[in-house]
C-alpha cells in the first residue's frame, strides 16, 4: 500500500505543535494538521509490507501489538496517498466508529507495530486517521442516518463513555431503539470529564453526539442508574441492558494525613476543571484551584501527565510528579523487540510544559508518599516522600517496590492529585442489576464473552476489562453490541 518506494523517499513529518510557552496560556488543542499535499506524502510512506502488524491487535508478551479495532491501516494509507479521502473515510469506518477521538488520545498502537518503524520512523497513521475523519466532517460525509428498518427491540446503555457510545452506535445501526443513560450533566463519560480539553476538544464530542441523536439514539443525562433509577426498572422497560459505567473506583493512598483538605483524586479534579470551563463557555478559568500552589501529582501514566499540564495552565508555582517504578530506558532493550509495545521513556506534553516552565522534568522515579502534613486549618501543606527499590519476594518470586530506610524527606505540597489508577467498577451499579463482580471488581462474564449470568445484561469497556485505553473501550462496545444483537435476533450481522 502507499507508494512502493515512499518509505525510502519521504521522511516522517508530523503536524505542527504549538510551543509550550504559547499553549499553556489556554485550554485549546495545540496539535495542528499538515497541508493536504504533505499529508498525502505521509500516506505514501506505508510500505506494503507482507504482514501488517499495524492492524493485527495481537497480544504479544502481555501487551497489545497493533490496533485492537483491526483498522484496515494499509488500505486507508494508500487511499490517503492517492487523495481519495472519501473512500479512505469509508474504509476507516468499516471498523471504527469514532476516529476523531482515537486520532487525538490513542497512544497509536498501530504505529508502534509499524514495519517501517523497525529501522526508521513509523508511518504517521494516527495523523492520517485524523486527516481522514476531519475531511469527512468538513465535507458532509458523516451523517446521522436512522436505520431504515427498526427491529422493535429496545436496549438501554448505562454510561456514555467510549464503550457506551460504541455499543449504542452499533446497536442503533442494527435497528434497535437505544437509550443511553449518563449520570453527569453532559454525555461523553471519560472523554468529557476525564481528558482535558487541550487534549480532546469537547466540541468534538458534541459534534458526534449530534450525529448519534440524528441517527435516533436518545441520551438521558443526569440520571445515575442504581441510585436515581433501579436496575430492575430498566430491565422491565428494555429487552437488553449494556453496562458501560467504566472503572470509576479510584485507587487511594492510605497514609497518615490523607484526610487533609486539598487532596483530590485526579479524575475528580480534571472533571471539575473541565465542567467549570464548559459552564462558563471557557470565559472563566478556575485559577484559584492551583495558582501559586506547590502541586504534587502521585502517579504516572496519561492521567498523571494530564494533571501536570492542567496544573501548569492554572498557574501552579511548582509541579512534582511521583512514579513508583524505575525510569524507563530511552531506547528499546534486546528483551523488548519489535513488534512488542516499546517499553521506552515517553515525555508527554505535560512533562514538556513543566520542563519549559520550571526548567526540569517533574517526574521523580521510584518514590512514593508515606505521610501528608497538615496546616493549622487542616489543609495539606507538605508530604513526606520515601525512595523505593525493587525487591524479590522469596515465597512468590514476584518483584515489588519496597521503601528504602533513611531516604525519607519532606517536600511542600499545597495541592495533591492522586492519579494512581483505578481498582474497578463501583459496586452499586452491579448490585442494582444483581450481577456479580469478579476478584478485580469488574463485572463478571464468561471468558471471551460480554454477557453476564443474566442473559439480558451485557457489559463492556473498563467495567468489563478494567482500566484500559479508549481504543479498547470502543472495541469492547462493538463486541458487546454484537453479542447483545445476536441474543436478540438469533444471529448478527454486526
Amino acid at each position: 500500500m502507499g507508494k512502493p518506494t515512499g518509505f525510502l523517499e519521504y521522511e516522517r513529518k508530523d503536524g505542527p505543535v504549538e510551543a509550550p510557552g504559547e499553549r499553556i496560556r489556554d485550554f485549546k488543542e495545540f496539535h495542528g494538521q499538515l497541508p493536504e499535499k504533505e499529508q498525502r506524502l505521509q500516506g505514501a510512506r506505508c510500505m506494503e509490507c507482507g504482514v501488517p502488524f499495524c492492524q493485527s491487535g495481537m497480544m504479544i508478551a502481555g501487551m497489545a501489538s497493533g490496533c485492537p479495532l483491526h483498522n484496515l491501516v494499509p488500505e486507508m494509507n494508500d487511499l490517503v496517498w492517492h487523495g481519495n479521502w472519501e473512500q479512505a473515510y469509508v474504509r476507516l469506518t468499516k471498523t471504527h466508529c469514532f476516529p476523531e477521538f482515537t486520532s487525538r488520545v490513542c497512544p497509536a498502537l498501530c504505529e508502534a507495530a509499524c514495519t517501517c518503524g523497525l529501522h526508521a520512523a513509523p508511518v504517521s497513521t494516527k495523523e492520517n486517521e485524523r486527516a481522514v475523519i476531519e475531511y469527512a466532517f468538513a465535507h458532509g460525509l458523516v451523517k446521522g442516518e436512522a436505520p431504515r428498518v427498526r427491529t422493535g427491540k429496545k436496549v438501554a446503555v448505562v454510561g456514555s463513555g467510549p464503550a457506551g457510545l460504541s455499543a449504542a452506535w452499533y446497536l442503533n445501526k442494527r435497528g434497535h431503539s437505544v437509550t443511553v443513560y449518563e449520570r453527569h450533566d453532559r454525555p461523553g463519560g471519560l472523554l468529557r470529564y476525564g481528558i482535558p480539553n487541550m487534549k480532546l476538544d469537547k466540541s468534538l464530542i458534541d459534534r458526534r453526539i449530534r450525529v448519534m441523536e440524528e441517527a435516533g439514539i436518545r441520551f438521558l443525562c443526569g440520571v445515575d442508574v442504581g441510585k436515581d433509577v433501579e436496575g430492575k426498572e430498566l430491565l422491565s422497560q428494555y429487552d437488553r441492558v449494556v453496562l458501560a459505567g467504566g472503572a470509576s473506583h479510584p485507587r487511594d493512598i492510605s497514609v497518615p494525613g490523607r484526610d487533609a483538605k486539598g487532596i483530590f483524586f485526579a479524575v475528580d479534579f480534571l472533571g471539575n476543571v473541565t465542567k467549570r470551563l464548559l459552564d462558563s463557555g471557557f470565559e472563566q478559568v478556575p485559577y484559584e484551584l492551583a495558582k501559586g500552589k506547590h502541586v504534587l501529582v502521585i502517579g504516572g501514566g496519561d492521567t498523571g501527565n494530564d494533571c501536570v499540564g492542567t496544573a501548569i495552565r492554572l498557574g501552579a508555582a511548582s509541579v512534582t510528579q511521583l512514579e513508583m517504578m524505575p525510569k524507563a530506558p530511552e531506547h528499546r532493550l534486546a528483551s523488548n523487540p519489535w513488534p512488542e509495545w516499546p517499553k521506552v521513556l515517553k515525555t508527554d506534553y505535560g512533562q514538556e510544559e513543566a520542563i519549559y516552565k520550571f526548567g526540569q522534568d517533574p517526574r521523580v522515579y521510584q518514590t512514593t508518599v508515606t505521610e501528608f502534613k497538615k496546616g493549622k486549618d487542616g489543609t495539606v501543606c507538605g508530604a513526606v516522600l520515601v525512595s523505593l527499590e525493587p525487591k524479590k519476594d522469596e515465597k512468590t518470586g514476584r518483584m515489588s517496590m519496597v521503601p528504602v530506610a533513611g531516604t525519607e524527606r519532606e517536600v511542600p505540597a499545597e495541592l495533591v492529585l492522586i492519579a494512581a489508577g483505578f481498582l474497578g467498577s463501583e459496586g452499586y451499579i452491579a448490585d442494582s442489576f444483581g450481577v456479580k463482580l469478579n476478584a478485580r471488581t469488574n463485572v463478571e462474564t464468561a471468558p471471551g464473552s460480554y454477557r453476564t449470568a443474566d442473559e439480558r445484561i451485557f457489559t463492556a469497556g473498563d467495567m468489563h476489562r478494567g482500566q484500559s485505553l479508549v481504543v479498547w473501550a470502543i472495541e469492547e462496545g462493538k463486541e458487546a453490541a454484537r453479542e447483545a444483537d445476536e441474543s436478540l435476533m438469533g444471529y448478527t450481522n454486526l
